[in-house]
Formats: structure tokens, sequence, C-alpha cells
């Protein structure tokens, strides 16, 4: 029998790896395994959205006559092991593009037959190259390129059967509380992308930043997990362009696409730049003086800084495990460019935090926002959080949901409740300062700060030359 050694494919339709393992007709092998290195990560939410996926995966197999078998160790020594007990030497997976899995299939590699298939993205990162066969580090060009290879909206079906698995020992995955926003399951997964495609699509370009709003799709953390493939998400929303009532629509639906562009091409970055995990893509921001500022980091994380679209944006994240997109960038450009704490700390915080927490995703966002990436925006570029609350959140209804003591604070100031007189704060119920922070900083004493940390790293390394 063949070994379909699951990673981040918790799913049995579109599923490569499965296909391919299925394809000799030698009946296949379920198989996770719990890998210290993800155990020991201490994302406690995406652990336990990861572990309910599992048994979700194995209602899932037993309905039709398989079973997930789960081992707990080092992948290399326990995928040999039980192709030992299966008297196998074929393990076929879905290839990953992180560093750490690299050396992990090599690893692998070296004890069984490992056959790595596609189905991380739409395409492989080393499929949409320049015609030199050098990587793309602009967005746009790149979004050219993968629209221009070869797509079909046919995705592969579940199988509606599987071979009975042998009677071999499984363990049982940990059993965490899991949040209340995001139910696990391929099944789920298809439920909202159904829901997404059948109407928020349409106004996704309108809406997206809109956090007040349910204008996403949610569909992240099903990404992280292969819950739902990419390909499976772009075929619908490309049925759903044709099927737009108007050109505006047929744009909302191409927007949505542009956002899983972007998370191949984060995806490519990784993969061919895989020192991004460790330092600033552009060498010119290699050496910003950041502040080392514990109580500062601490505030931001814990949604105290007096700044309400920030805090409710970090409030949150500690209460769900996620965060909308456009928030996401107003809280980490506060963290950098006016805390000036180094991307890094906010990058590792969000990969503690975020059920959806991808180290490609994740990584290129920081460094998009910090300014210090690939095709990044502007290092001068820097958000105002009162303008942006007041642009995304216009009544403050996010706000409010996410920060109860500004309940009562009028729209006019609830984006700046330090601007409230004595009398308005004690009708508001909320005292600045006492029931909620000051601003630890100010707006424009922190970006001349930033400005000039900045400069001084593009001096340094230019003295350097």
């Amino acid at each position: 029998m063949n070994i379909w050694w699951i990673r981040r494919d918790l799913r049995l339709s579109d599923n490569q790896a499965l296909t391919a393992a299925l394809s000799s007709r030698q009946g296949v092998i379920p198989v996770f395994i719990l890998d210290e290195n993800l155990l020991n990560t201490h994302a406690e939410k995406r652990l336990a959205f990861l572990f309910a996926g599992l048994k979700e995966l194995d209602r899932d197999l037993r309905s039709r006559g398989s079973r997930l078998v789960i081992r707990h160790g080092n992948p290399a020594t326990e995928l040999a092991r039980l192709a030992a007990e299966c008297s196998t030497t074929d393990v076929y997976a879905e290839q990953d593009i992180t560093p750490y899995a690299i050396h992990r299939d090599q690893a692998v590699g070296r004890e069984v037959k490992l056959y790595l298939v596609g189905g991380l993205g739409v395409h492989p990162p080393a499929a949409v190259v320049k015609p030199d066969g050098h990587p793309y580090t602009v967005f746009t060009p790149f979004s050219r390129a993968w629209r221009a290879l070869p797509f079909t909206t046919q995705t592969l079906p579940a199988p509606v059967m599987l071979p009975p698995v042998p009677d071999l020992f499984s363990s049982v995955p940990p059993d965490l509380p899991v949040p209340d926003l995001f139910r696990p399951g391929e099944r789920e997964a298809q439920r909202r992308l159904a829901a997404f495609i059948s109407g928020a699509i349409y106004e996704y370009q309108e809406e997206r930043n809109r956090p007040d709003l349910n204008g996403t799709s949610a569909l992240s953390p099903y990404f992280r997990f292969g819950m739902l493939s990419a390909r499976q998400a772009v075929s619908a929303a490309w049925q759903a362009a044709k099927k737009a009532p108007n050109a505006q629509s047929r744009s909302s639906c191409e927007t949505w696409i542009n956002e899983i562009i972007w998370r191949e091409f984060y995806q490519s970055i990784l993969y061919h730049f895989p020192f991004v995990l460790q330092t600033a893509f552009k060498p010119s921001l290699r050496s910003i003086p950041w502040l080392n500022k514990p109580q500062d980091l601490r505030s931001w994380q814990m949604g105290l800084t007096g700044y309400p679209i920030v805090d409710a944006g970090m409030r949150q994240l500690a209460a769900t495990g996620w965060m909308h997109n456009r928030v996401r960038m107003i809280t980490a450009s506060f963290l950098v460019k006016h805390l000036l704490i180094d991307w890094r700390e906010g990058e590792h915080w969000f990969m503690r935090s975020l059920i959806d927490g991808d180290p490609a995703a994740n990584n290129g966002g920081w460094q998009w926002t910090a300014g210090t990436g690939t095709d990044a925006a502007p290092y001068f570029r820097i958000f105002n959080p009162v303008i942006q609350g007041e642009k995304f959140d216009p009544t403050g209804e996010y706000v409010r949901k996410w920060v109860p003591e500004l309940e009562l604070v009028p729209e006019k100031f609830i984006h700046k409740p330090w601007k409230m007189s004595s009398d308005q704060q004690r009708a508001a119920r909320v005292m600045i300062g006492s029931d909620y922070p000051a601003p630890i900083v100010d707006h424009v004493f922190a970006r001349r700060r930033v400005l000039n940390a900045y400069a001084q790293s593009k001096s340094a390394i230019a003295s350097e030359r």
C-alpha cells in the first residue's frame, strides 16, 4: 500500500497527493505525523484548529471505508517505521516551500521513496518565473505570468470510497478548545466558499477594507491547512465572474483572485529567498536602529495603545485568533512606524496568535508594511491610525465591539477619544488615562522619528559601498 502523508492538505477533494497515491491501485494509508517542531510553536489556537481538523478528516475518511493514522515523532523516523510495517517504500505528499519543510522532506527522502506533487497553490513557485528562469520580485509581473499559465476550472472530486487501512497503531491528537469563529474541516470550508461566491464576492472590491462589515471570505484558516485548495477557490471565483451581473461585480471577483495570487507571490518569495524569515529583503533597511521598549510592545500586544482601531484589532486577535486584513496592516504599521519596534517582533506575535498563521504570508505582510520587503509599501508610507479608523470604520462599530470601554463615545470622537472634554468623557463613562489609555505616542512625533531611523539605515549602507 502507498502512504499518503498529509501535511497542509486536510481535504479529500482536489487533492493531488491523494490522487497520486491512489493511482497505482495498491491502496492508500492516510497518515499525519505530530512533529515536535509543530507542537512547540506555542500557537495554541492554530494547533487547536489543526487537531480538530484532523478529527474531521478522520470522520470523512471513515465514511468512505478508510481512517486516519496519526503518529507522534520525527517524520523521517516515523514514516520509515510505518513503511516497514506496511511493506512499502512509496510515500506521496503535497510539496511545501518553507525552509523547514524542504529540510524535513530531504531527510524523509533518505529513508523512503518520497514523491512530492503540487497543490499548495494553483501554480508551484518554480513554474512562475521570468523567461530567464529567475524569480519575480515585483507582484504585477508575477501576477501577469501567473495568469498566463494554463489553468483548468476542473478540480479533482473526492473519492467515493477508499480502501480499508490495516490494523495499525494510531496516536490521538491533543484535545484543545476550538475557537468559536472557525469550525474546522473541509465541509465547513466548502460551505463558506459557496456562501461567499454566491454573494459577498460581488461587493468585495468595495467592502474588503471595512472591518465593520462581513465583506471578506474569512477562508484564510482553511487555506492555511488545505481544507480548501487554492485551485478550488480560483475556479469558483472565475465561475462567479462569468455570472456577474455587471462590470463592477466582475471586477470584484478579479480583485479576490488577485488576493490569492498575492498569497502565491509570497510563497514564491519564501521559496526563492528563504533568508527573508531572518532579515529584511532590502539590504538598505537591515540596519534600522529599532527601539527596545518591552512596555510599548506589551501595550501593543494587549490592545492598550490608546488608538482605538489598533486596540480593537489586537483584541480581536487575542480573542479569536484572527484579524481583518486591513486592520492587520494598521496594527503592523503602528508597531513598526509609530513605536519603532522591529517588525520581526510583530511577525513572531502574529505567528503565535493567528489561526491562519502562515510563514510566507505572514512574513510577506509584515515586510510589506515595514517597507523592508520585496514589492513593499514605500518606507515613508505611514498610516495615520485616526484617519485609517475614520475611513474604514466610519461609525465606530468595529471599535465598539472590541473596545467596550468606548461603547458610549460619540461617533465624532470614537477614533480620537482623547479629544473629548472632561464633561464629554464623563458622559461617555470613560475617563482617558484611567478607564482607557491616552495615546502612548504622538503621531507627528512618531512619523518624524521613524523617517529619521530609516534614513540612518539607508545612509549606513550607502557609506559602506
